[in-house]
């Protein structure tokens, strides 16, 4: 039996990703939607090798589908998913807006995927934020091994994060430099091209930045909620492909082998991890791919049970749309969709 799935925010960098899985993956599906804002209807977006015209989000009867893969922005998303989860179609969404709701799950499958059994209080289920889903695809199976009591993490994370116009702007600002035409900051707060930048999302009372708290809730939420975590996330001027430099701590020993075999063996990860020249993943070498790539992996000896890793992800693939047809395979091989009934 196959499944009737709509897109919502399909002409989107994310949502035309979450087309291509879709396809790539083989998701059993009888019918797919494209579905957009009422300015994009009838545009046209690819899904395999069959075009589809974009219908209006506002005139869709979502009652028809099973599977509603949001990925049109928080605001968008806390309007439009309940009356969608209301029609009986599952809500699948890849804002902020339903992360932190107790009735909603916030879903990594390779983590927490006994989690999504609580979908139908609200028939929505969370993507967590990109650069959380590929931390705790890498920390799950460590934590299961010797307990991690604290986690320091630096974020080197790609434009596209930030959407299409943030990658518009790395092209043209890089574009500009070299035909001397100064580059004028849009979407990011600063100069993007040979640069980096401390800042992603909005700024707290603490000093913190929205993306790193999202990185400390989500990781408690998906992981644990004694795991002690601090971050500080940098925008780079890379298109695809979020890397991490990761310091933990762990409660019980584990050496460097050890932790090696056991993220080896983990869903979800491939340890690339020679000692010499290119013996490491980087972005670029990981854009287009499903896995979560460990490099790096070395003993912090300036801590009791520390080791440093080096995460690597493909922030469009797992970091959004993979995860979130990752969590409709799994309602799906579970047989709950029943359950929303």
């Amino acid at each position: 039996m196959g499944y009737k799935v709509a897109v919502v925010g399909a002409t989107g960098t994310v949502g035309q990703e979450m087309l291509t899985i879709l396809e790539e993956r083989e998701f059993p599906v009888d019918e797919v939607f494209a579905i957009a804002s009422r300015r994009s209807i009838g545009r046209e977006v690819s899904y395999g090798d069959r075009t589809l015209k974009c219908q209006d989000l506002e005139t869709f009867d979502f009652s028809k589908c099973d599977f509603a893969l949001m990925s049109a922005g928080g605001d968008v998303s806390k309007d439009w998913s309940p009356k969608i989860a209301k029609t009986g179609c599952v809500v699948i969404d890849n804002s902020s807006a339903w992360r932190f709701d107790s009735e909603v799950p916030l879903i990594v499958p390779e983590v927490n995927a006994d989690a999504i059994k609580d979908f139908s209080k609200k028939n929505i289920i969370a993507n967590p934020n990109c650069s959380t889903a590929q931390l705790v695809v890498a920390l799950k199976p460590l934590h299961d091994a010797a307990t991690i009591e604290r986690v320091v993490v630096a974020t080197y994370q790609s434009v596209s994060g930030a959407g299409k116009e943030a990658m518009d702007e790395l092209w043209n600002q890089t574009k500009g430099i070299f035909v001397t035409q100064p580059p004028e900051p849009e979407t990011f707060t600063k100069q993007i091209a040979f640069n980096v930048i401390p800042h992603i999302d909005v700024f707290m009372e603490d000093g913190s930045t929205k993306e790193e708290w999202k990185m400390v809730a989500e990781t408690k939420k998906i992981l644990d909620t004694k795991i002690k975590l601090t971050a500080t996330c940098v925008r780079v001027p890379v298109f695809v492909g979020h890397a991490e430099a990761v310091n933990l701590s762990f409660k019980k020993p584990i050496s460097v082998d050890e932790a090696r075999n056991v993220l080896r063996e983990a869903p979800g990860v491939l340890v690339i991890d020679k000692h010499e020249d290119g013996g490491y993943i980087t972005p670029i070498d990981c854009v287009g791919d499903y896995a979560t790539f460990v490099s790096r992996i070395r003993e912090d000896i300036t801590v009791e049970n520390g080791l440093n890793i080096w995460i690597v992800c493909d922030n469009l693939r797992k970091g959004a749309a993979l995860n979130s047809v990752q969590i409709a395979e799994t309602l799906v091989n579970r047989n709950l969709l029943n359950k929303a009934a």
